[in-house]
C-alpha cells in the first residue's frame, strides 16, 4: 500500500521552519511497511488545501496531514475538513472536558479559542490527544483513510506512535519491513562503496536492499527486508563481516551517535577525557555531553581560540606558534600534552584548524585542520582537509576528532 503525507503551513515554505515532521511520519511508515507515494508541503489557502486532499486521496490508501490545527484564525484545517468530507463540527464534550482538565493542571485559563477546539467535524474518529489540546482526526471513506494531526512535533509524534500506526498496521494489514543501520564515519560514500562492492553484491542476491545515507562526516548504510525479523539473523551477519574487516571506520548501529560510543569505550576502561579546542570553540565537549552521564568521564575543557590563550591557559610554547603557526602538527601536540597535564585527565582531545570561510592560504586553506590525541602512551595525530562551508567544518572537525579517539582506545591507530 501507499501513503501520502502533506505538511501545511506558510512557515514550512519560507523555510522559517524547518520541516522535520514530513521526515520522520515518512520514516515511520516504511518501518512499518507503507510506502510513501509523495510527501508535499502547502500554504493555509483554502483551495489550495482542498485540491491537495483530493489529489492525495485517489492516489494513496492513507493520507497523513499535519498542521493548521492550532487556536488561532489562521488554523483552518478543520473548517477545510468539513468542507471536504461534507459533515459540520459539533462540540464534542469528552474533548472539552481533556483540554479543561489540560490547562487546570498547568494552573492556565482557557480562552474562547480553547473552547473552540473541541469542537471536531461529526464523521471523524477522534484521537486523543493528550499532551496538547488539538485532537486528531481519523477520516474513513470508501476504503481510503485520511488523518489529520497537529504539527507540533512532540504531539504529532505522539499521536503517530499511539494511535495511527496501531490504527494503520490493522486497517490495512500491512506487514513490517525490518531495518538495520550501520554507522561508519572517516570514509566517504564512494569510497566506501568501492570497498565494500562484493558484500553489496550479495546482499542483492539474498533480496535484500541497501542504502547509502550520508550526512556531514558520517555515511549510514541501511539494510531492508521486505520479510520483517525473518531476516535479521541474515542482516546481523552481514554487518558483522563489515565491522570485523573495518573496525576504522565502522563504529555502531542504529543512530547511535559517535560520541556514546566513546563516551561508554572511557566509562567501561575507567579513564577521563578533557577537551582543548581552538576552531571548535567548545563544540566537541558539548556533543558529548548531548547525552547523559558525561560527567562520568568529561572533566571539562578549556577554549583556546586565541594563540594568547593557547600560551597563557594552556601552555604551548610562543616559539612553537612563532614557527610553526597555531594550525600546525606541533601546536596541536602542545595543546594536547597541556590539556592533559592541567586537568589531569587520562586522555585529551586537541583541534586547530581553519574553518573558514576566511583565513585560508594556499598552504593551509579553509578546511584545514589538525586534531591531536594526547593518551596515557604519547600522543596520536591526524590531520583533515575538509571542504569550504564553516559549520560542516565544525561539524566534521568534532566527528572525525572522536573517531580518532574512538580509534585509539581500541589500540586501532597506525
Amino acid at each position: 500500500m501507499q501513503a501520502d503525507i502533506i505538511t501545511i503551513g506558510d512557515e514550512l515554505l519560507i523555510g522559517q521552519t524547518i520541516n522535520t515532521n514530513a521526515a520522520w511520519i515518512g520514516q515511520q511508515l516504511s518501518l512499518v511497511g507503507i510506502a510513501i507515494g509523495r510527501s508535499t508541503t502547502i500554504s493555509d489557502g483554502k483551495q489550495e488545501i482542498l485540491d491537495c486532499f483530493a489529489e492525495s486521496i485517489n492516489r494513496s490508501e492513507l493520507v497523513i496531514v499535519t498542521g493548521g490545527l492550532g487556536p488561532t484564525k489562521d488554523d483552518i484545517t478543520k473548517e477545510v475538513l468539513c468542507a471536504f468530507f461534507d459533515t459540520e463540527l459539533e462540540m464534542k464534550e469528552d474533548v472539552l472536558l481533556r483540554i479543561k482538565e489540560f490547562f487546570e493542571k498547568r494552573g492556565k485559563e482557557m480562552l474562547p479559542s480553547n473552547y473552540e477546539q473541541a469542537e471536531l467535524p461529526k464523521s471523524c474518529i477522534v484521537l486523543d490527544n493528550f499532551i496538547g489540546t488539538a485532537s486528531g482526526m481519523w477520516f474513513e471513506n470508501n476504503g481510503r483513510i485520511l488523518v489529520s494531526i497537529p504539527g507540533v512535533p512532540y504531539e504529532m509524534k505522539a499521536l503517530m506512535t499511539e494511535e495511527i500506526l496501531p490504527r494503520a498496521k490493522s486497517y490495512f494489514s500491512v506487514k513490517g519491513m525490518y531495518h538495520q543501520t550501520l554507522m561508519t564515519q572517516g570514509i566517504g560514500e564512494s569510497f566506501l562503496a568501492q570497498k565494500i562492492e562484493d558484500w553489496e553484491n550479495r546482499i542483492y542476491k539474498d533480496g535484500l536492499s541497501l542504502a547509502y545515507l550520508p550526512s556531514p562526516g558520517v555515511v549510514k548504510l541501511r539494510l531492508t527486508s521486505k520479510h520483517g525479523n525473518k531476516d535479521a539473523e541474515m542482516i546481523d551477519t552481514y554487518f558483522k563481516e563489515l565491522e570485523k574487516e573495518y573496525p576504522k571506520y565502522v563504529y555502531g548501529r542504529n543512530g547511535v551517535t559517535i560520541f556514546d560510543v566513546v563516551g561508554q569505550l572511557l566509562r567501561s576502561k575507567g579513564k577521563t577525557l578533557c577537551t582543548v579546542e581552538s576552531c571548535t570553540a567548545g563544540g566537541i565537549a558539548s556533543a558529548f555531553v548531548e547525552s547523559p552521564g558525561a560527567s562520568d568521564f568529561l572533566l571539562g575543557g578549556i577554549i583556546s581560540y586565541s594563540n594568547a590563550v593557547k600560551i597563557s591557559e594552556v601552555g604551548v610554547a610562543a616559539e612553537t606558534i612563532e614557527k610553526f603557526g597555531a594550525v600546525s602538527e606541533e601546536t596541536v601536540i602542545e595543546m594536547a600534552r597541556g590539556g592533559k597535564r592541567k586537568l589531569k585527565s587520562d586522555y585529551c582531545i586537541a583541534v586547530s584548524g581553519v574553518a573558514g570561510p576566511d583565513g585560508g592560504s594556499e598552504e593551509k586553506p579553509v578546511g584545514f585542520i589538525w586534531c591531536a590525541i594526547a593518551h596515557p602512551d604519547g600522543v596520536c595525530t591526524r590531520q583533515f582537509q575538509f571542504g569550504s562551508d564553516r559549520g560542516r567544518n565544525l561539524e566534521m572537525t568534532a566527528l572525525s576528532a572522536a573517531n580518532v579517539l574512538r580509534r585509539v582506545l581500541l589500540g586501532l591507530v597506525d
